[in-house]
This record gives structure tokens, C-alpha cells and sequence, in this order.
């Protein structure tokens, strides 16, 4: 029987030896699903070296063959120590994908290279006029012998700037009805009519691109499933992305730091935010809906260790954990006040003197507020979500 203990001790004893300032640094600056790139990507070499770059995966993949509740100690002293994000595409997404319906030369060519970080992939799904209705995108692969020629374009596509690889999905029989005629491709990025457009972001970042492609020829070798069935691929994609986020364990840390924040900002009479009793009353029920959906994530991870998929949880957890960690980024809001920006006392210059600094407890939180505004669109709108929850759940 698994001592999870000192499992847990191991891990933390792991985190302290290997997280640089640098690393922690970055992870505590995370203001979205996204570390700063370089450093993401160097935890998950020294996570690879160590062997723990895949907690989910089997053992015979490369992964550590850790049991449901170390892979959630793991991740949960992660985020506690503040380490990086890993780039999900590859080791969360595309990586089980490949087991389940890759060939053998895929699985061998292309899972070792997910883990060590060597192939950085992106996500070729959303099109400007195919977001969260996905099945009628408009992007082609027309079969050529040998090849398929992909004309079109994606939009949305996290990090594309960084990656080496995309796999995208694509139309290859406009004859049937829409989600019958999709396959799912692995490309090189750097293919001949490749064209990737960054899209900077309000805080003058670049997390999204567009991407273009312009008569790009493709290996046929490089279908993953049938011809025509990439809805099939995609959909268990999808799964993965949506069920195999932790949400709780983001909120706990949110609910740490919204606590630390109430006691720190002082309200009427001088008294502690978190004294306020409406205050504390929203604080409570939004941890009451943690509690709840902990236990579904736990149902969820239950599926996966019996080899299974979440299936349509995986749309229950991803509509109540991105609402409820944008109600959390309220309370912060709230409990912070007017300590959430920079504060100039009345006739001083902002640009000079005088200025005081955003306190550190309140660093990121306007950041996350507005990064998190997305959390409910992209992945599948929380709208989306509802309507998958209401016919293969509630069954209406």
C-alpha cells in the first residue's frame, strides 16, 4: 500500500531541491493558463529528468504510474510551491490521444518527444467562423496521392509562435453531413505555406496566433483514426483538455489567497475585510461549490485510473470550475479595493515621487481577473458545455 505520506514529503523535498527563484518567480507571476515559455519549458526538463513530466501517463508511455491520489498530491504541491505550468498540448492533450488512436510508429516517433519537450505542440481546432460551433470549420485537406494539400486557416492557436508541431482538424469530404467529413492531422509547423500571425493581447502579450495554410502538403501517414472520423479523435481530445484540468486545486489556492487578502485590507471602522459579514458570506458558499466540485474531479480521475474517459463530466467540471474561479477572481477584486492599483497622493505627479506601489499580495490580481474573463469561452463556451451536460447527462 502506497505511504502517501511520505510521498508527499518526497514531492515537496523534489519541489524545494529543483525550483529555482527564477522558476518560482514565474509561477507565481502566472496570471493565465500560461507560464513565461522559457520557463516552463525548463521544469519540464528537470521534471523529465526526474521522470515526473507526465503524472497521468502509464508507465509504459514513460509516464511514473502513479495511482489517482499521487498524481493529485503532485499537482497540488505544485501549485502550492508556485512551479510553472507545463504546456498542456502535448502531455495532456495529444499525448493520450496518440495512445488510444495513434499508430505504433506514431506512438513511437512522437510520445517520447512530447515528454521531453524536443516537439512543442499547438492546437489546430477554433477558425474564425468555427469556434464553439467546431463542426463547420472550413479548412480543407484534399487527398493527392501520398499527400493531403491543407488550404485554410485556424484561429485562437495557443502559443503557435513557440511550437515546432500543430495538429489540426480539417475537412476532407464536404459531401456528408458536417461532423461525418473531419479528420484529425499532425503537421510540422514549419511546413512551406505555414504563415503564423501572433495576436497581442490588451497587456501587450502574445499568447494567441492565427495560422495560415496555403496549398501545405502532409504525409497521409500523418492521419491519426480513420479518414473522416477526426470527430471521433476530437471529441476524446476534448475530454482530456476539459476533464483533465485540476480546477480545485487552482481554487484552493485562490481561496488561500482571498483569505490572506481580507484580513490584510481593512474596511469600515478599521475592521478586516473578511469580518464584513456579507463578505464572508459569499466567501462560504463559493467554497461550499469547491467542495462539490472536488468531488466530481474525483469521479473524473476515478474514470481515467479505470482506463476510461469522463466523458460528459468533463463538461460539468469545466462549466463550474472556470465560473466558479472567475467568482473567486470577484472576491479577490472586492477584498483588494483601491490597494489593486497604484495609489497617488492628491497633487503629486504619478510619474515621480510619491507613487505607492501595488502591495505584493495584490501583484497579479487585476491580471487574473481580466485573463480569466476567457476561462468560459475557450475550451468549449460554458454555453456549449450546458448543452452537452443537459443531453447526455440530464438526457433532455
Amino acid at each position: 500500500m502506497t505511504d502517501y505520506a511520505a510521498f508527499r514529503l518526497e514531492v515537496r523535498q523534489f519541489l524545494e531541491a529543483s525550483l529555482t527563484p527564477e522558476l518560482r518567480r514565474a509561477g507565481k507571476l502566472t496570471t493565465s493558463v500560461f507560464s513565461d515559455f522559457e520557463s516552463s519549458m525548463a521544469w519540464q526538463r528537470i521534471l523529465h529528468a526526474k521522470g515526473w513530466a507526465a503524472p497521468d501517463w502509464p508507465e509504459e508511455y514513460g509516464g511514473p504510474g502513479w495511482d489517482i491520489h499521487q498524481r493529485y498530491i503532485f499537482q497540488e504541491e505544485c501549485k502550492l510551491a508556485n512551479a510553472p505550468s507545463i504546456i498542456a498540448m502535448g502531455i495532456q492533450m495529444l499525448g493520450p490521444l496518440l495512445m488510444k488512436y495513434g499508430t505504433e510508429a506514431q506512438k513511437t516517433e512522437i510520445i517520447p518527444r512530447i515528454l521531453s519537450g524536443d516537439d512543442v505542440w499547438c492546437q489546430g481546432y477554433s477558425e474564425p467562423g468555427a469556434g464553439s460551433d467546431l463542426a463547420s470549420l472550413k479548412t480543407t485537406a484534399e487527398r493527392d496521392g501520398d499527400h493531403y494539400r491543407v488550404n485554410g486557416t485556424k484561429i485562437w492557436t495557443s502559443l503557435a509562435q513557440h511550437s515546432n508541431k500543430i495538429f489540426c482538424l480539417v475537412r476532407t469530404n464536404k459531401d456528408v453531413k458536417p461532423q461525418a467529413g473531419i479528420s484529425f492531422l499532425l503537421m510540422d509547423i514549419d511546413l512551406p505555406g505555414i504563415t503564423i500571425d501572433p495576436i497581442v493581447s490588451l497587456d501587450g502579450q502574445v499568447e494567441q496566433c492565427q495560422v495560415f495554410f496555403e496549398d501545405v502538403e502532409v504525409p497521409v501517414t500523418n492521419l491519426v483514426g480513420d479518414e473522416n472520423d477526426g470527430w471521433s479523435v476530437a471529441k476524446s481530445l476534448l475530454e482530456f483538455e476539459r476533464g483533465g484540468h485540476n480546477f480545485t486545486i487552482d481554487i484552493k489556492k485562490q481561496l488561500g489567497k482571498v483569505r490572506d487578502q481580507a484580513l490584510r485590507i481593512r474596511g469600515r471602522g478599521g475592521r478586516p475585510k473578511l469580518e464584513d459579514p456579507v463578505f464572508r458570506t459569499q466567501l462560504a458558499e463559493a467554497e461550499i461549490e469547491a467542495m462539490a466540485l472536488e468531488q466530481t474531479e474525483l469521479r473524473i480521475k476515478g474514470s481515467f485510473a479505470a482506463g476510461g474517459n469522463p466523458g460528459a463530466l468533463s463538461s460539468l467540471v469545466k462549466a463550474v470550475g472556470t465560473e466558479l474561479s472567475q467568482q473567486f477572481n470577484e472576491l479577490s477584486v472586492d477584498a483588494v479595493g483601491r490597494a489593486i492599483t497604484p495609489y497617488f497622493p492628491e497633487g503629486l505627479d504619478p510619474h515621480f515621487e510619491g507613487e505607492t506601489p501595488v502591495p505584493d499580495y495584490a501583484t497579479t490580481t487585476m491580471a487574473e481577473y481580466i485573463n480569466n474573463r476567457s476561462a468560459t469561452i475557450y475550451g468549449g463556451t460554458a454555453e456549449v458545455q450546458r448543452n452537452i451536460i443537459a443531453k447526455q447527462i440530464l438526457k433532455l
